[in-house]
């Protein structure tokens, strides 16, 4: 494993960069690590991609402290990693909150932006403001990381008995010093709402999927359309019996859907190596 730190806003941020060609740049959920697109970006590089995964903000390998957290200050992250790793156009796909900051990413500079594959979006808040505070002081220590060890081995259903022990190790992560305070600031940061004013400045195709059996929203397959409906050019995958993190669970569905989506991106000359 071949880790690479970029120094933004006060801390360092952890990339794990595999292959060569068009970049993809991949950022997890918050209270999860890079790992998480483990699959896809094996079975990316596999078909000639550069693959970028990078932790969150306090999360993974990336180091505890930043000047702020949440959705804008991730899509300054994916900014500045497409600028790091070569300018773009690169494909950004982003889980959960990371969803909204590459949705902010590309409305801000759309010319570096070919592609979005949104996984598990959040581009609105599924929680009311005094359910989101509710959830801001239950996760306070010390029984903040075991609530959270419950909640996340719900998050996968597609991992079966595996979700258990992703808990564990990633609450595990979230415990070392200074992480659990930079779990809690991104989650008082995750106010998706400021990913309104960019949507419509979206061009870029976007991919959007959801797993059916995700338990952040009463009907997936309604958000995911509700997503899907604000951009001009965008398709909706459903991943059966996926949660979460639809991309690790069941990426037999998953990795031929990105494929193809990459493969239009690529017949309209929006994402292919300088030399092709």
């Amino acid at each position: 494993m071949d880790i690479s730190y970029f120094d933004i806003a006060g801390g360092s941020l952890a990339v794990e960069v595999e292959g060569e060609g068009p970049l993809v740049i991949c950022s997890p959920a918050m209270g999860d690590t890079r790992d998480a697109f483990a699959p896809l970006a094996a079975h990316l590089v596999a078909q000639g991609y550069r693959v970028a995964r990078v932790d969150l903000r306090g999360h993974g390998d990336s180091t505890a402290h930043f000047d702020r957290y949440g959705d804008e200050a991730i899509g300054e992250d994916l900014l500045m990693l497409v600028d790091a790793l070569g300018g773009g156009p690169a494909v950004l796909a982003g889980a959960s909150l990371s969803a909204a900051a590459a949705v902010i990413a590309a409305g801000r500079r759309p010319a570096q932006v070919a592609g979005l594959i949104l996984l598990a979006p959040f581009l609105r808040n599924g929680a009311g403001e005094f359910t989101r505070s509710v959830l801001s002081l239950a996760f306070a220590r010390p029984w903040g990381p075991l609530l959270w060890r419950v909640y996340a081995a719900k998050l996968w259903p597609g991992l079966g008995d595996r979700a258990r022990d992703r808990a564990a190790s990633t609450t595990a992560s979230l415990r070392r010093p200074g992480r659990w305070a930079a779990f809690r600031a991104t989650l008082a940061g995750a106010d998706h709402r400021v990913a309104a004013p960019w949507i419509g400045r979206v061009t870029a195709p976007v991919l959007v999927v959801i797993g059916d059996a995700d338990p952040d929203w009463k009907v997936p397959m309604d958000e995911a359309a509700w997503v899907a409906s604000n951009f001009a050019d965008a398709e909706t995958i459903a991943v059966p019996g996926a949660g979460h993190a639809p991309m690790l669970e069941h990426p037999q569905t998953v990795n031929p859907a990105v494929d193809a989506f990459l493969q239009k991106l690529s017949r309209s000359g929006a994402f292919a190596p300088a030399d092709a």
